[in-house]
């Protein structure tokens, strides 16, 4: 796993920040990456206080672009007196393109950073990690399962231990997450025994299906074959025809799912733009342009 301490601050001679000028593109790589710091800038995606959003589009377009997930909960992590004002928000964030599945504020006498900055504490999933290129198990294929493979299911899930307690109006909490947590485990074990995994790398598309498969085949046969030509294009034809309806099928049920802040993801999607930095325009004598 790789953790990035940032510290992104406007340079007071010229106005610009560093973060922009990373190449971030090697920073992210394939893996754990967690990035955590002080990043001063302001937006309503992780602060619901915020009213004015301050170098935000930089950091928005980083999430988006690399797919990371914004550990923290709102809660504030500055406190500020300005001129008898006092103020809180949101400047440090935890941000990783692995699942977040702890993040909280140590605000306690032992944690105490005598600053107007809090301590902050997270955790992060890093089990399944693959390098690039390699396959990783992300579910199981329930759509494809014969009566056959459902019944051996039903029949594996009735063999399991019988005995466990059955909770009730008076359960704790505790009782339910741990109830919760073997019914998952449980039902994992069941459908790797008879369910076919699905498993995707770096080249993975989510909108290919059997029948862009099969079809792929058909045209590699007519091509490769020599056939009549008329037929080979017909089944070029039919492949594309079939990789867009997949498509659009994919694209129409992922905008179903959307919630929360992801919604911005798919607006990127949606709206394309070019990279947030570009290089420095200098005329004859060198002199840079202010933007």
């Amino acid at each position: 796993m790789r953790i990035v301490n940032v510290y992104d601050e406007k340079n007071t001679h010229s106005g610009e920040r560093p973060a922009p000028k990373l190449n971030w593109q090697r920073v992210i790589r394939q893996g754990s990456t967690v990035l955590t710091g002080d990043l001063n800038t302001d937006s309503i995606r992780w602060d619901p206080r915020c009213q004015v959003q301050l170098d935000a589009t930089f950091w928005e377009y980083l999430i988006d672009e690399h797919g990371l997930e914004i550990g923290n909960d709102a809660e504030a992590t500055h406190h500020w007196t300005r001129e008898d004002h006092e103020g809180e928000s949101v400047i440090e964030l935890t941000l990783a393109n692995r699942p977040i599945t702890k993040w909280s504020i140590l605000a306690d006498n032992d944690h105490a950073t005598g600053s107007d900055h809090e301590l902050i504490e997270g955790e992060v999933d890093g089990d399944g990690q693959e390098e690039a290129g390699h396959e990783r198990v992300v579910g199981w294929n329930i759509a494809a399962m014969t009566e056959e493979d459902v019944k051996a299911a039903e029949k594996l899930w009735m063999q399991l231990p019988k005995e466990r307690a059955h909770l009730d109006a008076e359960c704790t909490a505790d009782e339910v997450e741990k109830q919760a947590a073997w019914c998952q485990e449980a039902m994992g074990n069941v459908l790797d025994a008879t369910a076919e995994k699905i498993r995707i790398c770096d080249k993975s598309k989510r909108w290919w299906n059997a029948d862009i498969r099969e079809r792929r085949k058909e045209g590699g046969r007519e091509t490769k074959g020599k056939r009549n030509m008329e037929d080979a294009a017909k089944a070029k034809a039919e492949l594309q025809k079939s990789i867009r309806q997949s498509q659009k099928k994919m694209w129409s049920e992922y905008l179903q799912n959307l919630t929360g802040a992801k919604v911005w993801k798919a607006a990127r999607y949606a709206n394309p733009r070019a990279g947030m930095t570009v290089e420095a325009m200098t005329d004859r004598e060198g002199k840079q342009a202010n933007t």
